[in-house]
């Protein structure tokens, strides 16, 4: 009877979700959008808040850049991450990674905005000066993962102008937000992409450099970022996830310390579904590169378009649901 029990509980403790297999620690991802420490004062408090309610120490996972989060997700160093919906692609379609939850921005805002800017006293008052001063200025560009900084403005901003930024400026140096902020404020680069939550937090924290800002052009809306797991964590323990995140703001403190991550407001249960309109983007900006590129013969070109034209309407089905 004795060694009957014995086996029982070997079976439960082997079972999937069984406390016994639940991990003791949890790995929390974050871009590269700002300093290590920058990003730590943050994501911090609602970390400790986390592992409190999973009853799971979580660890804080910081990387030089976007590609260091994603690859983190792929190796399974990082379990959740906080990601731009551009690199949210490359975690689901590379690291095993799925979109559960969307911030919620405090003042209601439906998203935020791609910007590039410049220094008040650089001479650039408007953004035709840069779309026609070819060779002329230097480009703080960000990361080449970043939805604000990379894709959005090279899309609407250089691709549907047809400039390529590696030969129209005089020099392009990639880097995170607050790098290509003080890169402006320093007057190190001429202008530099960046977005309207790095810009607004500037304002909050410090008004006087804030003022040193010229905001030349503004992006179409983007949607706030998502927060992605990887899929092979227990459903269980999912869904003690997506509780903690959807409901967490509760009272004055706990929406104190959301308003501190780029003013938000809360976090809602989102799916890979948000994604859709950022890779439409990626392939809109594909399909006006083949459509410009004069080294490929008809044939190729036709063949590349129609591979582009069955993805994008699968993405338009998608967006139906």
């Amino acid at each position: 009877m004795f060694r009957r029990l014995l086996a029982a509980a070997a079976l439960v403790a082997m079972a999937p979700g069984f406390a016994a297999d639940a991990p003791k620690e949890l790995n929390f991802g974050m871009i590269s959008t700002e300093s290590t420490g920058a990003l730590k004062q943050m994501w911090q408090p609602l970390i400790e808040d986390m592992s409190k309610q999973l009853g799971v120490k979580v660890n804080a996972f910081f990387a030089t850049d976007y590609a260091g989060v994603i690859e983190g997700m792929r190796f399974k160093k990082v379990d959740i991450g906080w990601f731009g919906n551009k690199s949210a692609i490359e975690a689901v379609d590379r690291a095993g990674g799925e979109v559960f939850a969307q911030q919620v921005d405090a003042d209601g805002a439906p998203g935020y905005w791609s910007l590039l800017i410049t220094h008040k006293d650089s001479g650039i008052t408007n953004v035709d000066q840069v779309l026609k001063g070819k060779g002329k200025y230097n480009l703080g560009l960000g990361d080449p993962q970043s939805t604000s900084g990379f894709l959005v403005p090279g899309y609407y901003l250089f691709a549907q102008n047809d400039i390529d930024p590696k030969t129209h400026f005089k020099t392009v140096r990639n880097a995170n937000h607050e790098a290509n902020l003080m890169a402006v404020l320093n007057r190190q680069v001429d202008v530099a992409t960046n977005n309207t939550e790095i810009v607004e937090k500037l304002k909050q924290t410090s008004p006087e450099r804030y003022e040193q800002i010229r905001i030349l052009w503004k992006s179409p809306l983007i949607p706030k970022d998502p927060l992605v797991w990887r899929k092979d964590i227990s459903p269980e323990l999912k869904a003690k996830i997506r509780t903690f995140f959807t409901t967490y703001g509760k009272d004055e403190r706990e929406k104190g310390i959301l308003k501190a991550i780029y003013n938000t407001g809360s976090f809602r249960a989102s799916s890979d579904l948000q994604l859709v309109p950022t890779r439409q983007l990626e392939l809109a900006r594909a399909k006006s590169k083949i459509e410009d590129d004069t080294t490929l013969s008809a044939d190729d070109k036709k063949a590349k378009l129609a591979e582009v034209n069955a993805k994008l309407a699968e993405l338009a089905k998608l967006s139906a649901k």
